[in-house]
Order: C-alpha cells, then structure tokens, then sequence
C-alpha cells in the first residue's frame, strides 16, 4: 500500500499568537505539523505496520518546512518530498491544490491520506479541490476505516445527522477527523533514523509550475487582514438559593447578554 500525506507548516496555534497592524507578529513564532495533518500521517503509518507499503510525507513551502518533514520521518514516515516554496503567504487552498496536482501526477500511490483541515486557516479546502482536478473519488471527516484491500475500502464519517459509512474504490483521496487516533511521538531512534531516509527536493519550476500559478495572482481568495478576537469577558457567579439564582441568570441573559432578547 503506497500512501501519500500531504502535511502542512503551521503555527503553534498553543502558543501566544499576536496580531498587529492587521498582520500576524512573525517574531517569535514557532512552526509545527497541522494536527489534522500528523492524525493523517499516524493512520497512514498504521495502515502500512498492518499490510505493508510505504507512506510518503510531502510538504509545500519554504527551507524552514524542511523541519517538519524531518519530524514527520522521525514519526515513521518512510520517504518525503519537499517542493520549495517561498510565496506560502498569499497562497489560497485552490494554488495550493494545483501544485499538488502538478507533484502527484505520474507518481505512483494507492491512497492520498489529509487532515481535513489545517490549523491556522480551518478552511478545509485544499484535499477535495485535489481530489476534483486528479479525478479521484473522495471522502472527507472520517473517523473510523475498515476492510482495507488493494481494490477499495470501507470508511466512516462525521455527517451533518450521524455516522455514514462509504465504500470507496482507490486510489482515491480521504481526510481524516482529528478523533481518529492519537499520533505517536517520535523516538530517539526514528529522530536518528530520519537523518538517513530519502528527502527529495523539487523546484517548482522543474514541475512546470509558472509563475501565473504561484502566490496571489493563482489563488481565488486574499486576506485582507487579521484581527484579533475580543478577550471574553469575565463570567459571573450568581451564589444563594436556586430559585433566586436561576431568576438573576435569566436577568442577565436577557438585559445584558441579549441572549434570550
């Protein structure tokens, strides 16, 4: 079973994230694996441990997503391709998909394993689209998956009204729910191993992609600004009988929260 998982550089969405003149303060910053994205990979690694193949990690973006990749090698995964990057910032979901398209296409692999989303914009985007240019089926969310085989495989997902369950014929594409498992750490043997797997480096012109397909003249949304969240405010504790309490709660719900107005 050959598997690609496309990862992600984000930001520590736990660390303090400040935002100034409607930009993100880069200074500071620390970049890790998308959740979503190290969820992928530990499923694909799962899978490969159970019947055998090799899951292939790759990255879009600059020399610092090198470091990623190598964690992700760390972790288990067998070989990663690394395409340079440097326009990552004004690159929409759409962008992001067609270079993808432009790696993918020619390789050889039975499944393309993603986190449903990524951690710094939530769109959740950039899989399907990928799925929709190669032509592949696709199921997205999933939270459970069952009788693998080299024809198809039976996945479970997260809808709108409960758990539907879809056969899919591979290859094909699938994005995982963050509920799937719980990602291993990487051991101080496979940190010292990922120095020696295979890191390939592609250069996007060598993919034939131009420069109308790069940055912000290829993608189909901009980001005017960031703006930071309003704090929230300070709850209130209403303390004495319930039949006052739940009379002052309702008050304020209605006076000053506006919730119930």
């Amino acid at each position: 079973m050959e598997i690609i998982v496309p990862i992600k550089q984000v930001p520590d969405v736990a660390l303090n994230i400040k935002v100034k003149d409607g930009a993100v303060v880069e200074e500071g910053l620390s970049y890790v694996i998308s959740s979503w994205d190290e969820t992928a990979l530990e499923a694909a690694l799962q899978i490969t441990e159970d019947v055998g193949g090799e899951v292939t990690i790759l990255t879009i973006g600059p020399d610092k997503a090198a470091e990623s990749l190598r964690k992700g090698l760390a972790m288990g995964a067998h070989k990663a391709i690394h395409v340079k990057y440097e326009e990552v910032k004004n690159t929409d979901s759409f962008a992001f998909a067609k270079i993808l398209q432009k790696v993918l296409e020619g390789r050889n692999f039975d499944l393309i394993l993603s986190g449903k989303q990524a951690q710094d914009t939530d769109a959740g985007l950039t899989a399907p689209m990928l799925a929709e240019f190669m032509g592949l089926p696709q199921v997205t969310n999933i939270i459970r998956y069952s009788d693998l085989s080299e024809q198809n495989i039976t996945l479970y997902r997260k809808g709108d009204h409960g758990t539907e369950v879809v056969e899919m014929n591979l290859p094909g594409v699938v994005t995982v729910n963050d509920s799937l498992n719980e990602p291993r750490l990487a051991s101080m043997r496979g940190i010292m191993m990922a120095k020696k797997k295979p890191l390939e480096e592609v250069d996007l012109d060598s993919l034939g992609v131009t420069s109308d397909m790069r940055g912000a003249s290829a993608s189909m949304t901009e980001v005017l600004q960031y703006e930071k969240p309003e704090s929230r405010k300070e709850g209130k504790i209403f303390e004495g009988d319930e039949t006052d309490t739940v009379k002052q709660a309702l008050k304020q719900l209605v006076s000053e929260a506006k919730f119930l107005a």
